[in-house]
């Protein structure tokens, strides 16, 4: 078939025609939508003011058990690793010499006694008749001594006998706190205590436990500042535990020196730990509560950018567009951070979509404060303490 130029012309209009309607219809469906957001609104409130530190764990208390006798060790009553309670019986070494020894202080103080009996009758015998000059006073006078003697003899057996009872008490080992036991350090059949307190066992308490921390100076000073109690709230948490732990306590103790190596001070809090959950030497964090007095504008620190001129976030303004806000922060932690200028009480700051964001886009927003909000989050992660 052949085509003259009309045909050509016009096969070429219909082309052009086809191509600008096809163009049309990709423009329309181009066309930007609004992005779909999440918003908070910010407002300026008492919000807990936390801090958390890296912390270690100690035993409230840790005591060595030592044999403070010599002797053989007869009996062992308790298992390696077991919770001891105070007084309880641990070792026995073997008793029978300190028996005899106890034994015989008795018996030298009876017969003392026994001479002191007589010593007292032959100075009652002699007192009427050396009156009447019928014996010689020094007769009387050496009696007199005799009983004198006697006396501080049996004071020197009862002191000798309390003795020998406390060496024969010592053969008996108890337990000097409750706690857990470690693994014995002699078998039955062991010579302990000869020339050396031989070390047994060793036990911890765990309940309560310490937890050492270490707070920059600028922390100490501001928690001197704001805290409203003179045993500040705390609690600790396990990093990397199967089970969520988080055991309570208070702040007790803050070392009077700063080291000079790391410009911190050393504090201590005293924990909980009935179930002895947490063992002593354990790395967790520690979080300290220091006031739910002041007013803060807080937001999540997660939807905070930085650039060459500052940091800065988004909000939706009042025309459902993306606006740049520059915002000064000051204090933070892991879950907010304080602005102290550049929002104010009433902005819809976003928190989702972060990467898509840009300056003058359209936004649909829906407000996520009540689930999504600084409160809600310290709720979710129980960091609203009871009033006290």
């Amino acid at each position: 078939m052949k085509y003259n130029k009309y045909n050509l012309l016009l096969l070429s209009s219909l082309l052009l025609l086809s191509a600008c309607s096809e163009n049309k219809q990709t423009q329309k469906q181009v066309k930007i939508q609004p992005l779909k957001v999440k918003t908070i609104t910010v407002k300026k409130e008492a919000v807990p003011i936390w801090k958390q530190y890296t912390g270690t764990t100690k035993a409230s208390s840790d005591q060595e058990v030592r044999a403070r006798v010599s002797g053989i060790l007869k009996r062992i009553y308790f298992k390696d690793g077991a919770y001891v309670k105070k007084g309880q019986k641990l070792f026995m070494i073997d008793q029978a010499e300190y028996i005899a020894v106890r034994d015989a202080a008795r018996a030298k103080k009876a017969q003392d006694v026994a001479s002191l009996d007589l010593a007292e009758a032959d100075v009652k015998r002699y007192e009427p008749l050396v009156k009447e000059g019928l014996a010689p006073r020094a007769t009387l006078e050496q009696y007199q001594a005799q009983r004198a003697g006697l006396k501080a003899a049996i004071a020197g057996d009862i002191a000798e006998i309390k003795r020998a009872q406390l060496q024969l008490g010592y053969t008996m080992v108890r337990a000097p706190i409750s706690g857990a036991a470690s693994a014995r350090n002699v078998d039955i059949g062991n010579l302990v205590g000869q020339g050396e307190s031989t070390l047994l066992t060793t036990i911890v308490k765990t309940d309560p436990i310490y937890t050492y921390f270490s707070p920059s100076q600028k922390d100490v000073r501001m928690f001197q500042k704001y805290r409203d109690t003179d045993k500040p709230y705390a609690f600790i948490t396990v990093p990397g535990s199967i089970d969520e732990i988080r055991l309570d306590g208070f702040v007790d103790f803050s070392n009077n020196t700063v080291d000079p190596l790391t410009s911190t001070i050393t504090m201590r809090a005293i924990i909980e730990n009935k179930q002895a959950k947490v063992l002593p030497g354990t790395f967790v964090y520690l979080n300290l509560f220091i006031n739910d007095k002041y007013k803060f504008l807080m937001i999540p620190p997660e939807v905070i950018f930085n650039d060459q001129l500052g940091s800065y976030v988004y909000i939706a303004d009042e025309n459902s567009k993306i606006k740049r806000v520059d915002i000064t922060t000051d204090y933070s932690n892991r879950l907010y951070v304080s602005v102290s200028s550049g929002l104010k009480d009433g902005d819809k700051l976003i928190v989702s979509a972060l990467v898509k964001l840009k300056a003058g886009r359209d936004v649909e927003t829906t407000d996520v404060t009540q689930t999504e909000g600084i409160m809600a989050v310290l709720k979710q992660n129980n960091l609203i303490p009871e009033k006290r």
